[in-house]
């Protein structure tokens, strides 16, 4: 264990000494305590619409995230650091390790310190515009073993870029990928459009709920696979999907949920505002052998209302809205759509509250709701919700 992080003799907890300073935590309590303080949160806020069911909590809430982003500069001496971008001071705190990353990324980035000084490659300085490296991001499967190591870069020259790569696979075979990303704008821990595949297939693949997903740089993926299991077999069996159950999956990214219900069974159609995603969500369902299930690159709430209109309708409708929810428009469609059952994912309880109170006034009732705990040592309390049609 790292000089930053304290493990108690009696209980095996870990405590961070860089907590207020990092920010990537925010409860500095056991994890028995994060919980119960949890649990009261979704009690206290959501209780009015139904019972709140007692949260699901990890086996072990360490080391569970599968994305790491690092930033590096030059510190007073030359020497490079690296650590965690501070939006509110856009500095850098200076950590060696941290109990909710994975542990193959600490070492991965020891070693990119070394090598960085070996091959004379600079650390990006956002004030001047000088140098190369503008962050990395790594990720990795625990189900696969797959490691993707992405090198944020200011241009596209990385001077002795197959030593480099060599170097660094000599020290971690593990890496399976490696992908130069350009990004030319000044804003931090943000990614260009141009990849460069410097080894392997420029993407990784993780398992989930017995589907297989490809995970590109740009990629959204759920950060905690071993939850996110959880959160998915809730969702789908909350639905009573069978065969030929009709579902539609807003907002549905990669297509991960909607793959997952396909599986089961059920007809589905998935809509994606972000081409991307959708793309990736087509792909990972002919990777999977899915055919029935279509992916549409629009709006939800236009994509809804259109096809309502058209007197067409579902059994299921499936929601996993961004964290600022849904929108009114998202909402009044779905209530003309009329689905029998509505499965709301949310990662924001706030948002969460809203919403519900909005569908209640579109004629639903809130049957069921499930919280489990996504993100361990953060504020963050992620929820499904079963919606009844009255």
């Amino acid at each position: 264990m790292s000089k930053h992080i304290k493990v108690s003799n009696s209980t095996g907890e870990r405590f961070c000494s860089v907590f207020k300073r990092c920010g990537g935590c925010q409860l500095d309590k056991t994890y028995t305590e994060q919980l119960e303080w949890k649990q009261a949160k979704a009690d206290r806020m959501l209780s009015k619409f139904c019972k709140v069911d007692p949260i699901i909590g990890m086996e072990c809430p360490y080391n569970y995230r599968n994305k790491i982003q690092t930033v590096y500069k030059l510190n007073s001496s030359g020497q490079i650091i690296s650590g965690v971008f501070q939006s509110s001071t856009k500095g850098l705190t200076a950590i060696e390790d941290c109990m909710l990353e994975d542990i193959r990324a600490h070492k991965i980035v020891k070693t990119l310190k070394s090598l960085m000084k070996d091959f004379k490659i600079l650390p990006y300085d956002l004030s001047s515009g000088r140098g190369l490296l503008k962050h990395t991001l790594i990720r990795t499967s625990d189900k696969t073993g797959q490691v993707m190591l992405v090198l944020v870069t200011a241009g596209p020259v990385f001077p002795a870029k197959h030593n480099f790569v060599n170097a660094l696979l000599a020290r971690h075979p593990e890496i399976t990928t490696i992908v130069q990303n350009i990004c030319t704008n000044t804003t931090p821990l943000t990614l260009g459009t141009r990849n460069i595949v410097m080894y392997g297939k420029g993407y990784i693949e993780d398992e989930l709920c017995g589907c297989k997903f490809r995970i590109s740089p740009a990629s959204f993926y759920q950060v905690n696979p071993s939850q996110t299991e959880k959160l998915y077999t809730i969702a789908v069996d909350s639905a009573g999907i069978k065969e030929g159950t009709r579902v539609i999956d807003a907002y549905c990214g990669t297509g991960t949920i909607g793959m997952i219900c396909a599986a089961n069974g059920a007809e589905v159609v998935g809509v994606e505002l972000n081409k991307a995603a959708c793309r990736d969500a087509a792909d990972n369902a002919k990777r999977n052998g899915i055919d029935n299930i279509r992916f549409f690159n629009a709006d939800a709430a236009e994509f809804m209302k259109e096809i309502a209109n058209d007197g067409m309708s579902c059994d299921v409708l499936v929601m996993d809205p961004p964290r600022a929810g849904a929108t009114q428009d998202f909402i009044n469609a779905a209530g003309k759509l009329a689905p029998e059952k509505i499965i709301y994912v949310s990662c924001k309880i706030e948002t969460l509250e809203r919403d519900l109170k909005m569908f209640r006034r579109q004629g639903y009732r809130i049957d069921k709701i499930q919280p489990v705990d996504m993100f361990p040592h953060t504020t963050g309390i992620e929820n499904v919700t079963l919606l009844t049609k009255k």
